[in-house]
């Protein structure tokens, strides 16, 4: 089995997302939510140890605690061969250049974002992590 996981402290826009992504791209991959960085790290964890590959994760930058590009840093660091992709509608450049730099972040999409773009994204960094 095969999973992304979508990161934001807005449950709304997780289940939006979700939503998108399910009605998209089907039942081939199992679709993860988390509120956090703290949070979905955990789940990462768990994911791994159930031996499901996380192939993308899909993160917010402007959340409590951790902030998308840290989050997105841990995340390559621990985890190099997850495409990473931020969602914002808030993060400053730097902060984004910081996700190129240390999370090899494959891309960046602006809130309120588009769903054909959100898609195409999405189906590109599955292309791309292979």
């Amino acid at each position: 089995m095969q999973a992304i996981l979508c990161v934001d402290d807005e449950e709304m826009i997780l289940t939006c997302l979700k939503d998108q992504l399910r009605r998209r791209l089907g039942t081939s991959y199992l679709f993860e939510t988390a509120n956090s960085g703290e949070e979905a790290l955990e789940v990462i964890a768990e994911l791994a140890g159930d031996g499901i590959n996380l192939l993308v994760v899909l993160s917010d930058w402007l959340m409590p605690g951790l902030k998308g590009d840290e989050f997105l840093t841990q995340v390559h660091e621990q985890y190099p061969q997850i495409v990473t992709v931020m969602l914002t509608g808030q993060a400053d450049p730097s902060a984004i250049e910081r996700a190129k730099t240390d999370a090899n972040l494959y891309r960046c999409l602006q809130k309120p974002w588009n769903e054909e773009e959100l898609i195409q994204t999405i189906q590109s960094s599955l292309i791309q992590g292979v």
